[in-house]
């Protein structure tokens, strides 16, 4: 059956939508990057209280973006490490902008790579934190366990949503758990929610 003038519309406006947004590229994966830095912001803030980072904790951000949430937990983290993984070229420059005294501190480092295959050997993080970007994974659960990997046991992650996100509340807690993670708890307010879950301790 003939689609109609609306499906590739609609396809159209995706790739735009991924290319400022979901992989951010280019002239548009630069203009995403500032109008993420201002939605994303309190989420992020929110998040990252609930995630309770303590001073010498050693912290990944995947999916960062322009780098508003490493930002914040290169404060939190104040005597421990923050790590970031971002798949754009162009979010790792806004984000290393935006981070340049704490990078040069060498508190902060920010790396290209993807949730697929982190850089990381095992047990490395006490905090994980994920911001408005697991919808764009291609394989949710595989990417929560390559988290959980550079875990440390009894560390605890955080994905966090806007509303606008497109990601719904329901099977956040079936992907954790399938990929090996506990006591999932899922916070919700007016602008987003938050899934909240740890690594479980070696019996």
């Amino acid at each position: 059956m003939y689609p109609g003038p609306e499906q590739p519309a609609r396809t159209v406006g995706k790739r735009i939508l991924m290319r400022m947004f979901g992989r951010p590229t280019g002239l548009l994966g630069r203009l995403g990057g500032i109008i993420m830095a201002r939605t994303n912001q309190k989420v992020a803030a929110w998040a990252i209280d609930l995630l309770g980072v303590n001073p010498s904790d050693r912290v990944l951000e995947v999916g960062f973006g322009p780098g508003v949430g490493i930002q914040r937990l290169a404060k939190s983290a104040s005597s421990g490490r923050v790590v970031g993984v971002d798949c754009s070229t162009e979010m790792v420059e806004q984000a290393t902008a935006r981070n340049a005294k704490a990078i040069e501190a060498g508190r902060v480092e920010l790396r290209e790579g993807s949730v697929e295959r982190l850089p990381f050997e095992d047990e490395t993080f006490n905090r994980a934190l994920v911001v408005n970007s697991m919808q764009v994974w291609p394989d949710v659960v595989g990417g929560l366990r390559e988290i959980r990997r550079v875990m440390k046991p009894g560390g605890r992650v955080a994905l966090a949503f806007t509303r606008h996100s497109g990601q719904p509340t329901s099977g956040l807690t079936d992907a954790l758990t399938a990929a090996g993670f506990s006591g999932v708890r899922v916070a919700e307010r007016e602008d987003g929610f938050c899934a909240l879950a740890t690594k479980p301790r070696p019996k």
